[in-house]
């Protein structure tokens, strides 16, 4: 038996299978092939973004409304949007580029109510740890 043209599809290997296992001839003809239908593409991710001085000035962003600084290395960042599902992500950088002086740092960003995002900017090396430092947000929504 001679299959003169199959589709490739999911199925095309089920069919190959059966033929050959039935000790039959299993032939793939290119020209009566459909193409595979693409997928879907992923709904794009809406990058929201700030860039904050170590006093809480808001020097630019997308996203945010406000910025409040509270206590050393210690802020809240307001937005127009609900970040319940989205990826926050942080660094510590300069502002206006003027070097935000020596030291390991480090940033915790995290959620505080679905409107509301912490960020916590520290330098281990000094004494208190906590420590008002530039820094950048980026979250990521789905």
């Amino acid at each position: 038996m001679v299959v003169r043209s199959v589709r490739l599809m999911w199925g095309a290997l089920g069919t190959a299978a059966l033929a050959l296992a039935a000790g039959s001839t299993f032939v793939i003809s290119a020209a009566s092939a459909d193409p595979k239908p693409r997928a879907a593409a992923p709904a794009a991710t809406t990058p929201h973004w700030a860039r904050v001085s170590a006093g809480g000035t808001l020097f630019a962003g997308e996203g945010i409304t406000s910025v409040v600084r509270f206590g050393n290395g210690r802020y809240n960042l307001d937005t127009n949007f609900n970040a319940q599902d989205c990826a926050l992500t942080g660094t510590v950088n300069n502002a206006n580029f003027t070097d935000p002086g020596p030291g390991t740092s480090s940033i915790l960003v995290g959620l505080v109510s679905s409107n509301r995002i912490f960020v916590r900017t520290a330098t281990p090396s000094s004494g208190s740890v906590d420590d008002d430092r530039p820094f950048s947000v980026v979250i990521a929504c789905h």
